[in-house]
């Protein structure tokens, strides 16, 4: 089933790394998701005329803004309210006024001047329930930063979501914190924390990164009367029967994979500092609307049943065959992996029942992910997803293997996961599937 896209094009490596340099897409860092490329050749290859173009899990909109630039209706749902916020600031990009942000971003850096010689303090507080093991910010980090917040509180509403998009973008940088790839210490891995810097200047640059960009967009982006972009912050379970049953054309995503990397999780400084969070209860909620659900959630169930309508042999005694490894682990065995990977291949019918409903007959979608190994048991996650696929309307065209190798250590050593890859590697694959 490996193949080539059509008219004999294979598809480029879609490793998100290639945003950092391209316009729009590089406002944000994101450690998952998928290149504007891979997208770019998708929407060529696969479209022919303005079509509706669909990303069940958008991120922050990769997808959305490639498909607005080529002149399609975009539909994106994403569960994570500040992904949601940053795809939603970027199709709205067409509207910026580059001279009014860069008048702005003098302003801004005059206000922070005043506030730092006045000494007075910043109205805007720290959000109250945000705990890390160490401070987040140090003092001299923290004033700054609300003091910026300050800032945007009195800005116009799409000049306050820029500005508070360049500080999500780069609020990070600036702390006793880094992505390697999980959030966590900078001492922790040999890096000094950060007593102090050079805040407005450094939210300054990526506005005015944010303004070359906007102009770049508004002359690149097909002319339309209006913006057909739009980006629903929920998930696509609850939302796909909105959308017109058999009205998409192509539909392009990556779910999360099978790595138990916490999306959320990751995203908790955004998500408490620019107050899409205010609570553990709401960050819980957020977790269990994830896409299957995450080890830790699942561990400690006595069974979890794949869905009745999976009756695929090879998935099922895949699993089997996990649940009977390492019993003598308890929680940490094979048994509470198996959980884990039932629950994701249970919302993987639920991701095709949604798809099925909203594709064409003959609309294709194509759908990145990476293969998994558990307990040193290989999950072929992108064969799998194919196969339920399969018994929910779609053909299998072919699964595209554009990585052979990709980074993920951490599924492969880590003593939790109690098992050896024994030769086995990671990969990332596109699912080529054909609604029937």
């Amino acid at each position: 089933m490996h193949g080539n896209g059509p008219n004999g094009g294979a598809f480029r490596d879609p490793a998100f790394m290639e945003n950092r340099e391209a316009p729009i897409h590089r406002w944000v860092p994101w450690i998952a998701g998928y290149s504007k490329y891979f997208v770019e050749d998708a929407i060529t290859n696969y479209t022919s005329g303005p079509s509706i173009v669909l990303d069940p899990f958008a991120g922050v909109g990769t997808t959305l803004v490639e498909a607005d630039l080529a002149g399609h209706d975009a539909i994106g749902f994403e569960i994570n309210p500040y992904a949601a916020f940053a795809a939603r600031t970027k199709l709205q990009a067409y509207r910026i006024d580059q001279d009014s942000l860069l008048r702005t971003a003098d302003r801004f850096i005059n206000f922070m001047q005043r506030g730092a010689r006045r000494g007075d303090g910043p109205l805007t507080q720290p959000p109250a329930a945000f705990r890390t093991r160490t401070p987040f910010y140090s003092p001299k980090v923290e004033r700054k930063v609300l003091l910026a917040l300050d800032f945007i509180v009195d800005c116009p509403p799409l000049i306050a979501d820029i500005y508070r998009l360049a500080f999500a973008a780069t609020m990070v940088q600036y702390s006793n914190y880094s992505y390697e790839p999980s959030l966590g210490r900078k001492v922790t891995v040999g890096r000094p924390e950060v007593d102090d810097c050079d805040v407005a200047e450094t939210i300054r640059s990526k506005v005015l990164q944010i303004a070359d960009d906007a102009a770049w967009y508004r002359s690149a982006r097909r002319k339309r009367e209006h913006q057909r972009g739009q980006i629903l912050n929920r998930s696509f379970f609850d939302g796909y029967s909105e959308i017109e049953a058999g009205s998409v054309d192509l539909l392009i995503t990556s779910p999360p994979y099978l790595n138990n990397y916490h999306y959320n999780r990751n995203t908790r400084p955004h998500l408490y500092w620019l107050g899409f969070c205010s609570s553990p209860r709401e960050m819980k909620h957020l977790e269990e609307l994830n896409f299957g659900t995450y080890w830790q959630n699942a561990r400690d169930q006595e069974h979890v049943d794949l869905d009745p309508c999976i009756e695929d042999a090879t998935i099922r005694e895949t699993l089997s065959t996990l649940r009977k490894k390492n019993p003598d682990k308890g929680l940490y065995g094979g048994n509470g992996w198996a959980n884990y990977a039932a629950r994701y291949f249970n919302d993987c019918v639920r991701f095709a029942q949604g798809a099925a409903s909203c594709l064409r007959s003959g609309a294709t979608a194509l759908v990145v992910i990476g293969n998994s190994i558990l307990q040193g048991v290989p999950i072929p996650t992108d064969r799998f997803l194919a196969k339920i696929a399969e018994s929910h309307g779609f053909d299998i065209v072919a699964i595209h293997v554009p990585r052979n190798t990709r980074i993920g250590n951490s599924i492969l050593d880590s003593s939790v996961r109690a098992g050896k890859a024994n030769g086995n590697a990671l990969y990332e694959s596109v699912v080529e599937l054909r609604r029937s």
